[in-house]
Order: C-alpha cells, then structure tokens, then sequence
C-alpha cells in the first residue's frame, strides 16, 4: 500500500459533484492503411483490458481509515477490479464531425469518478470521418500529475509503425519494459539525480530556514506593496466571469498551433515559449472579456504550475508548486504586455530560487493554504487566489503510433473550480502545441470564441515583434527574421469526406467578418487557426460556415 501525500489529500478533499478532480486527455488516431475500424478498435480495448497486473495507479483503489482524509489514506489492490467498467468503447453519431467529439468529450468530462473502484476511465471512440478515431482518457489528480501521465502514454506508444504490443499498455510488464529502455545504456551506481537528492537533504539540514525567512520576507514585503514584479495569490486579483461559482456541467475546446511558430515569438522578445504563451492566453482572455463588457481595471492574475520531479522520477504521483503570473490585461499594446508578464515570470521563479522541490512544495502549500479554508466557506469566487489556470505540459515531440494507427493530436483537458471557472492546458505533440481549453457551461459563456481571439492575440504579438509577413505558401524572404507565418496544422492533416457546406467542422473557414475587422487585409485571414484535426477551407467559404464545436 503507498500512501497518500497531503497534496493528494488535498485534491481528494476539494472534490465535488460542481468540481470533479480529475485531469484527462483526448487523443487522436489515424486507422492504420486496410485496417477494418470496428475490429481495430474492439482488439484494441481488449488488448487494454487484457491484464490483471496493472501499474499503479490503474489497478488501486483508494483506501481510508474512520478519520477519512483527516487520518491516514492509501492506495490498495483492487481485488474485484472490473476492466469493462474502466475501458469503454463508444461511437459518435453521424456525422461524426469534431463538433461531436467535443460534445462528448464535454460530457465525459463532467462526471465525477467512483471512488469505491480505481480512480479511471478509458473511452475508445469511433465514427470520426477520415479514418480518425479518439481516445479520451481521465484519472484523478490524486493519482496522477501531468508529467507522469505523458509517461503513461509513451509507455503505450511506439515511434515504430510496425510495433504491436502483445501485452496492456497499462501492464506493469509494458511498464517495466519502457522504464528499462529509459535506463538503457546509463552507468550503474548512483545517479546524477540520486546524488542531488542527497545533497538537498543535506543542505536542507543546514539551510531550510535561510530559505523559508527569505521567502516569508519577500511575501510580507509583496502583501504592504513594495515586493516589485512578484504577484501571490489572492493579492490584487480582480473578479469577473471568469471567477464566478461553477456548475457541474463542462465546454471542451481544441486547438493546434505550429511550436516554432510560438517559440519564435518568444525568442524575439528575449524571452521563452512559455512567456508567448502566457501573453498569447493574455490577448485572447482581454479580448474576451473587453467584447463582453468585463475587463477588469487590475491585471488578470494566472496560476503556472511549476514540475517539481526529478529527472528519472517515474513513480511520484504529484511533484507539482504553482507559482502567480500577472497577466498584464490592463496594458493595451502587446509588446509592453508581454515584457510585463515575463517580469512578473522572472519573479516568480525568483521567489523560489535556492529551493529544494521540497522546500518549494511547503512554501507553496502555505500560499495555498488560504485556499482549503475558503473553498468550504464558498468565498472562493468573492477571494478567487487566481483569475484563469494555464499550463503548459512538455509531450512527445517525435511521430508515434498505437499498434499501427498513428497519433495525430494529443489535446489536455485539466480542473477548474470556484473562482476560477477556464483552465487553458498545452501540450507539446510533434511540431505542434495541442491546447485544451476547459471552462464551467454555464459561467463562461461562448468559450469558444477564445480560439480565435488566440490566434489574433498570436498575430499583434508577431506584428509587435516586426516579424515579415508573407502568404503561407511562399518562402520566406533574407530579410524575414523567421519563416513565413503559417496557420495551426492539425495532426490528422486530411479532410474528412462528405461533410456539406455549413455543416462542417472538419474545415476551416475564412475568417468571420465582424464591423471592426471587415476590412483587415487578405493576408491576415490565412493566419486563422484550424479546429483540431482540420484543414483549410477555399476562400469562397462564408461566414456561416463556421461551426463551433
């Protein structure tokens, strides 16, 4: 039995039927060439099913004592698991267009796990048009973080379109054989990471309380206003919609953007591919709220995860800090915006400078801890800690495949909760940066529209930069300081067939005219962004065309 670490303690305790805690993906797969869909499909399940050793957390359930979660909490063996509950084969009705898979997705998304079984589902879809079929996956926070997730699935994965596995991909044999390929060819005796742990326990001994003064001074000194950049949660963040109390029911959106494409603006403004993240999310979300009425005077504050794992950590269930990002809503032009957000960035990272992870996991959990105490008291959306949730989670950058069908977009869906009602999750997959936007139904209304208000806030940040702009299919010129702009490519790259005009979300339109931007250049409209797994529509494509999943 392993037990329960206060952070999953506390995903556990924070639960409820308006805020489940479990954090998913929606994979997309191309069929491989010949393959009969409905027999691929049903041997694919039952090849997941097919084990009764599985890794943790997969084959364990959660166990506690009279005290419940006050007390002490384990994960045990399910002995009567029951792999038909947890692996689930649907399909989508006609016409099986991304819509569809979105609705569903949605829905999946919004019931709670039972906690009397293993804490995950699996959910094989068919019906996509193009060959394509999904697969939607969610396990509780308390199980699983990000980065152990990504694990998990390229533990499933091969970059071999031949490959077949003959085991479950959740097999504790399928896992001990991709842990050992990891360790292929490393020296044996401590590692490189085993020998820093033991140094930080060491110097831990010495100088944990240097480190906890220097951050207990630097809060104090933030909380009168003389902490600089540095935000912390629950100081000056600012209430709108996005912070209001939430409903159960959720709205799932997705979005490829090309990686280069985003780092290169980052690496302009002398900053990272997170910082053009972050200010890419802060155009849209200023957007949003400026065309409902609601940009707030103070700047948007985010919550930013922050890994803490070890390098060849496998195992750990959660090793996550957060740190407060400011937004920099309040400033119109995007290139003083974003040197704004990455000042506040560079603070953050500053606060916890010096630290072992498990110094930053104490600090953190002491600025969360206001959090435990008003989210029972439902004040959380009168004292939201945050505004929005946006994170980034490294993927697997190379082509890979699931016993032959190829992986075409790998899409995260994470939490949101009272006060703070959208969580933005990215995902690295191949060239691409796959976004999920998560949001309440009923609070955030129209999330949808965040897609496009991205790719507007993508394009100021690369006219800010004085990057050249070129139609997409021509080669940049010497004097362009980065390759021709070019829209968000999805991973299926084929059009679905027999979709009609109007109907479609499988395609991509021109983009929508609207009074303030019925006269923008044709050039600006080849930068609108594709749904997930879609291609370009002809110019000739009308408004009406677009249809939001």
């Amino acid at each position: 039995m392993k037990k329960l670490s206060p952070v999953d303690k506390g995903f556990l305790a924070a639960e409820n039927r308006e805020t489940p805690m479990h954090v998913a993906s929606l994979g997309l797969f191309t069929l491989p060439e010949g393959a009969d869909e409905q027999k691929f499909l049903h041997d694919l399940a039952e090849n997941v099913r097919s084990t009764d050793a599985l890794l943790p957390p997969f084959g364990d359930r959660l166990r506690m004592g009279r005290m419940g979660l006050a007390g002490s909490a384990y994960w045990e063996t399910d002995s009567a698991l029951d792999m038909d509950y947890h692996v689930r084969h649907s399909a989508l009705p006609k016409p099986g267009r991304y819509r569809e898979l979105f609705n569903l997705t949605s829905r999946l998304h919004s019931t709670l796990l039972e906690r009397s079984r293993p804490l995950w589902e699996m959910h094989v879809i068919e019906g996509l048009q193009n060959r394509q079929f999904a697969v939607y996956t969610k396990t509780h926070h308390a199980a699983v973080d990000g980065a152990r997730s990504i694990h998990i699935s390229r533990s499933m994965l091969s970059s071999d379109p031949n490959f077949v596995l003959d085991e479950s991909p959740l097999s504790l044999q399928s896992w001990q054989r991709y842990k050992d390929a990891l360790r292929a060819g490393k020296q044996t005796g401590p590692s490189a990471a085993e020998l820093r742990n033991v140094a930080d326990m060491l110097k831990s001994t010495f100088d944990s309380g240097t480190n906890l003064i220097r951050a207990v001074s630097a809060f104090s000194r933030t909380w009168v206003g003389r902490g600089g950049d540095l935000a912390l949660p629950h100081r000056r963040v600012p209430i709108s919609s996005l912070n209001h109390s939430i409903h159960g029911a959720r709205r799932f959106v997705a979005q490829s953007w090309p990686f280069a494409r985003i780092a290169a603006v980052g690496k302009a403004f002398d900053g990272t591919f997170n910082d053009a993240v972050l200010a890419m999310c802060s155009g849209a979300l200023r957007q949003y709220l400026q065309n409902h009425a609601e940009l707030p005077d103070q700047s948007l504050k985010s919550m930013v995860p922050v890994s803490l794992r070890q390098a060849g950590d496998l195992e750990s269930g959660n090793a996550v800090a957060a740190i407060s990002a400011d937004l920099a809503t309040d400033i119109a032009d995007p290139a003083r915006r974003i040197q704004a957000i990455m000042a506040s960035v560079r603070a953050g990272k500053a606060f916890y400078a010096g630290m072992s992870p498990k110094e930053i996991e104490l600090v953190s959990t002491i600025l969360q801890s206001p959090t435990l105490l008003l989210m029972p008291l439902g004040l959380m959306s009168k004292l939201p800690p945050y505004n929005v949730a946006i994170s980034n989670v490294p993927g697997i950058r190379e082509k890979m495949y699931w016993n032959g069908a190829r992986m075409d977009g790998s899409y995260p869906l994470s939490i949101v909760t009272d006060g703070m009602a959208m969580n933005i999750t990215l995902m690295t997959h191949g060239e691409n940066a796959d976004f999920g936007i998560v949001a309440c139904r009923r609070s955030v209304p129209q999330v949808q529209r965040l897609i496009d208000y991205m790719e507007d806030a993508l394009v100021a940040l690369e006219d800010a930069a004085g990057f050249a702009t070129a139609p997409p299919a021509k080669k940049p010129t010497q004097r362009s300081r980065r390759p021709a702009r070019t829209k968000a490519k999805p991973a299926s790259g084929a059009k679905p067939a027999g979709e009609k005009k109007g109907r479609s979300t499988a395609k991509t339109p021109t983009k929508r005219k609207t009074p303030a931007k019925a006269k923008a250049p044709a050039k600006k409209s080849a930068r609108r962004p594709q749904k997930a797994g879609t291609k370009v529509r002809p110019k000739s494509a009308g408004k009406n065309d677009r249809v939001k999943p």
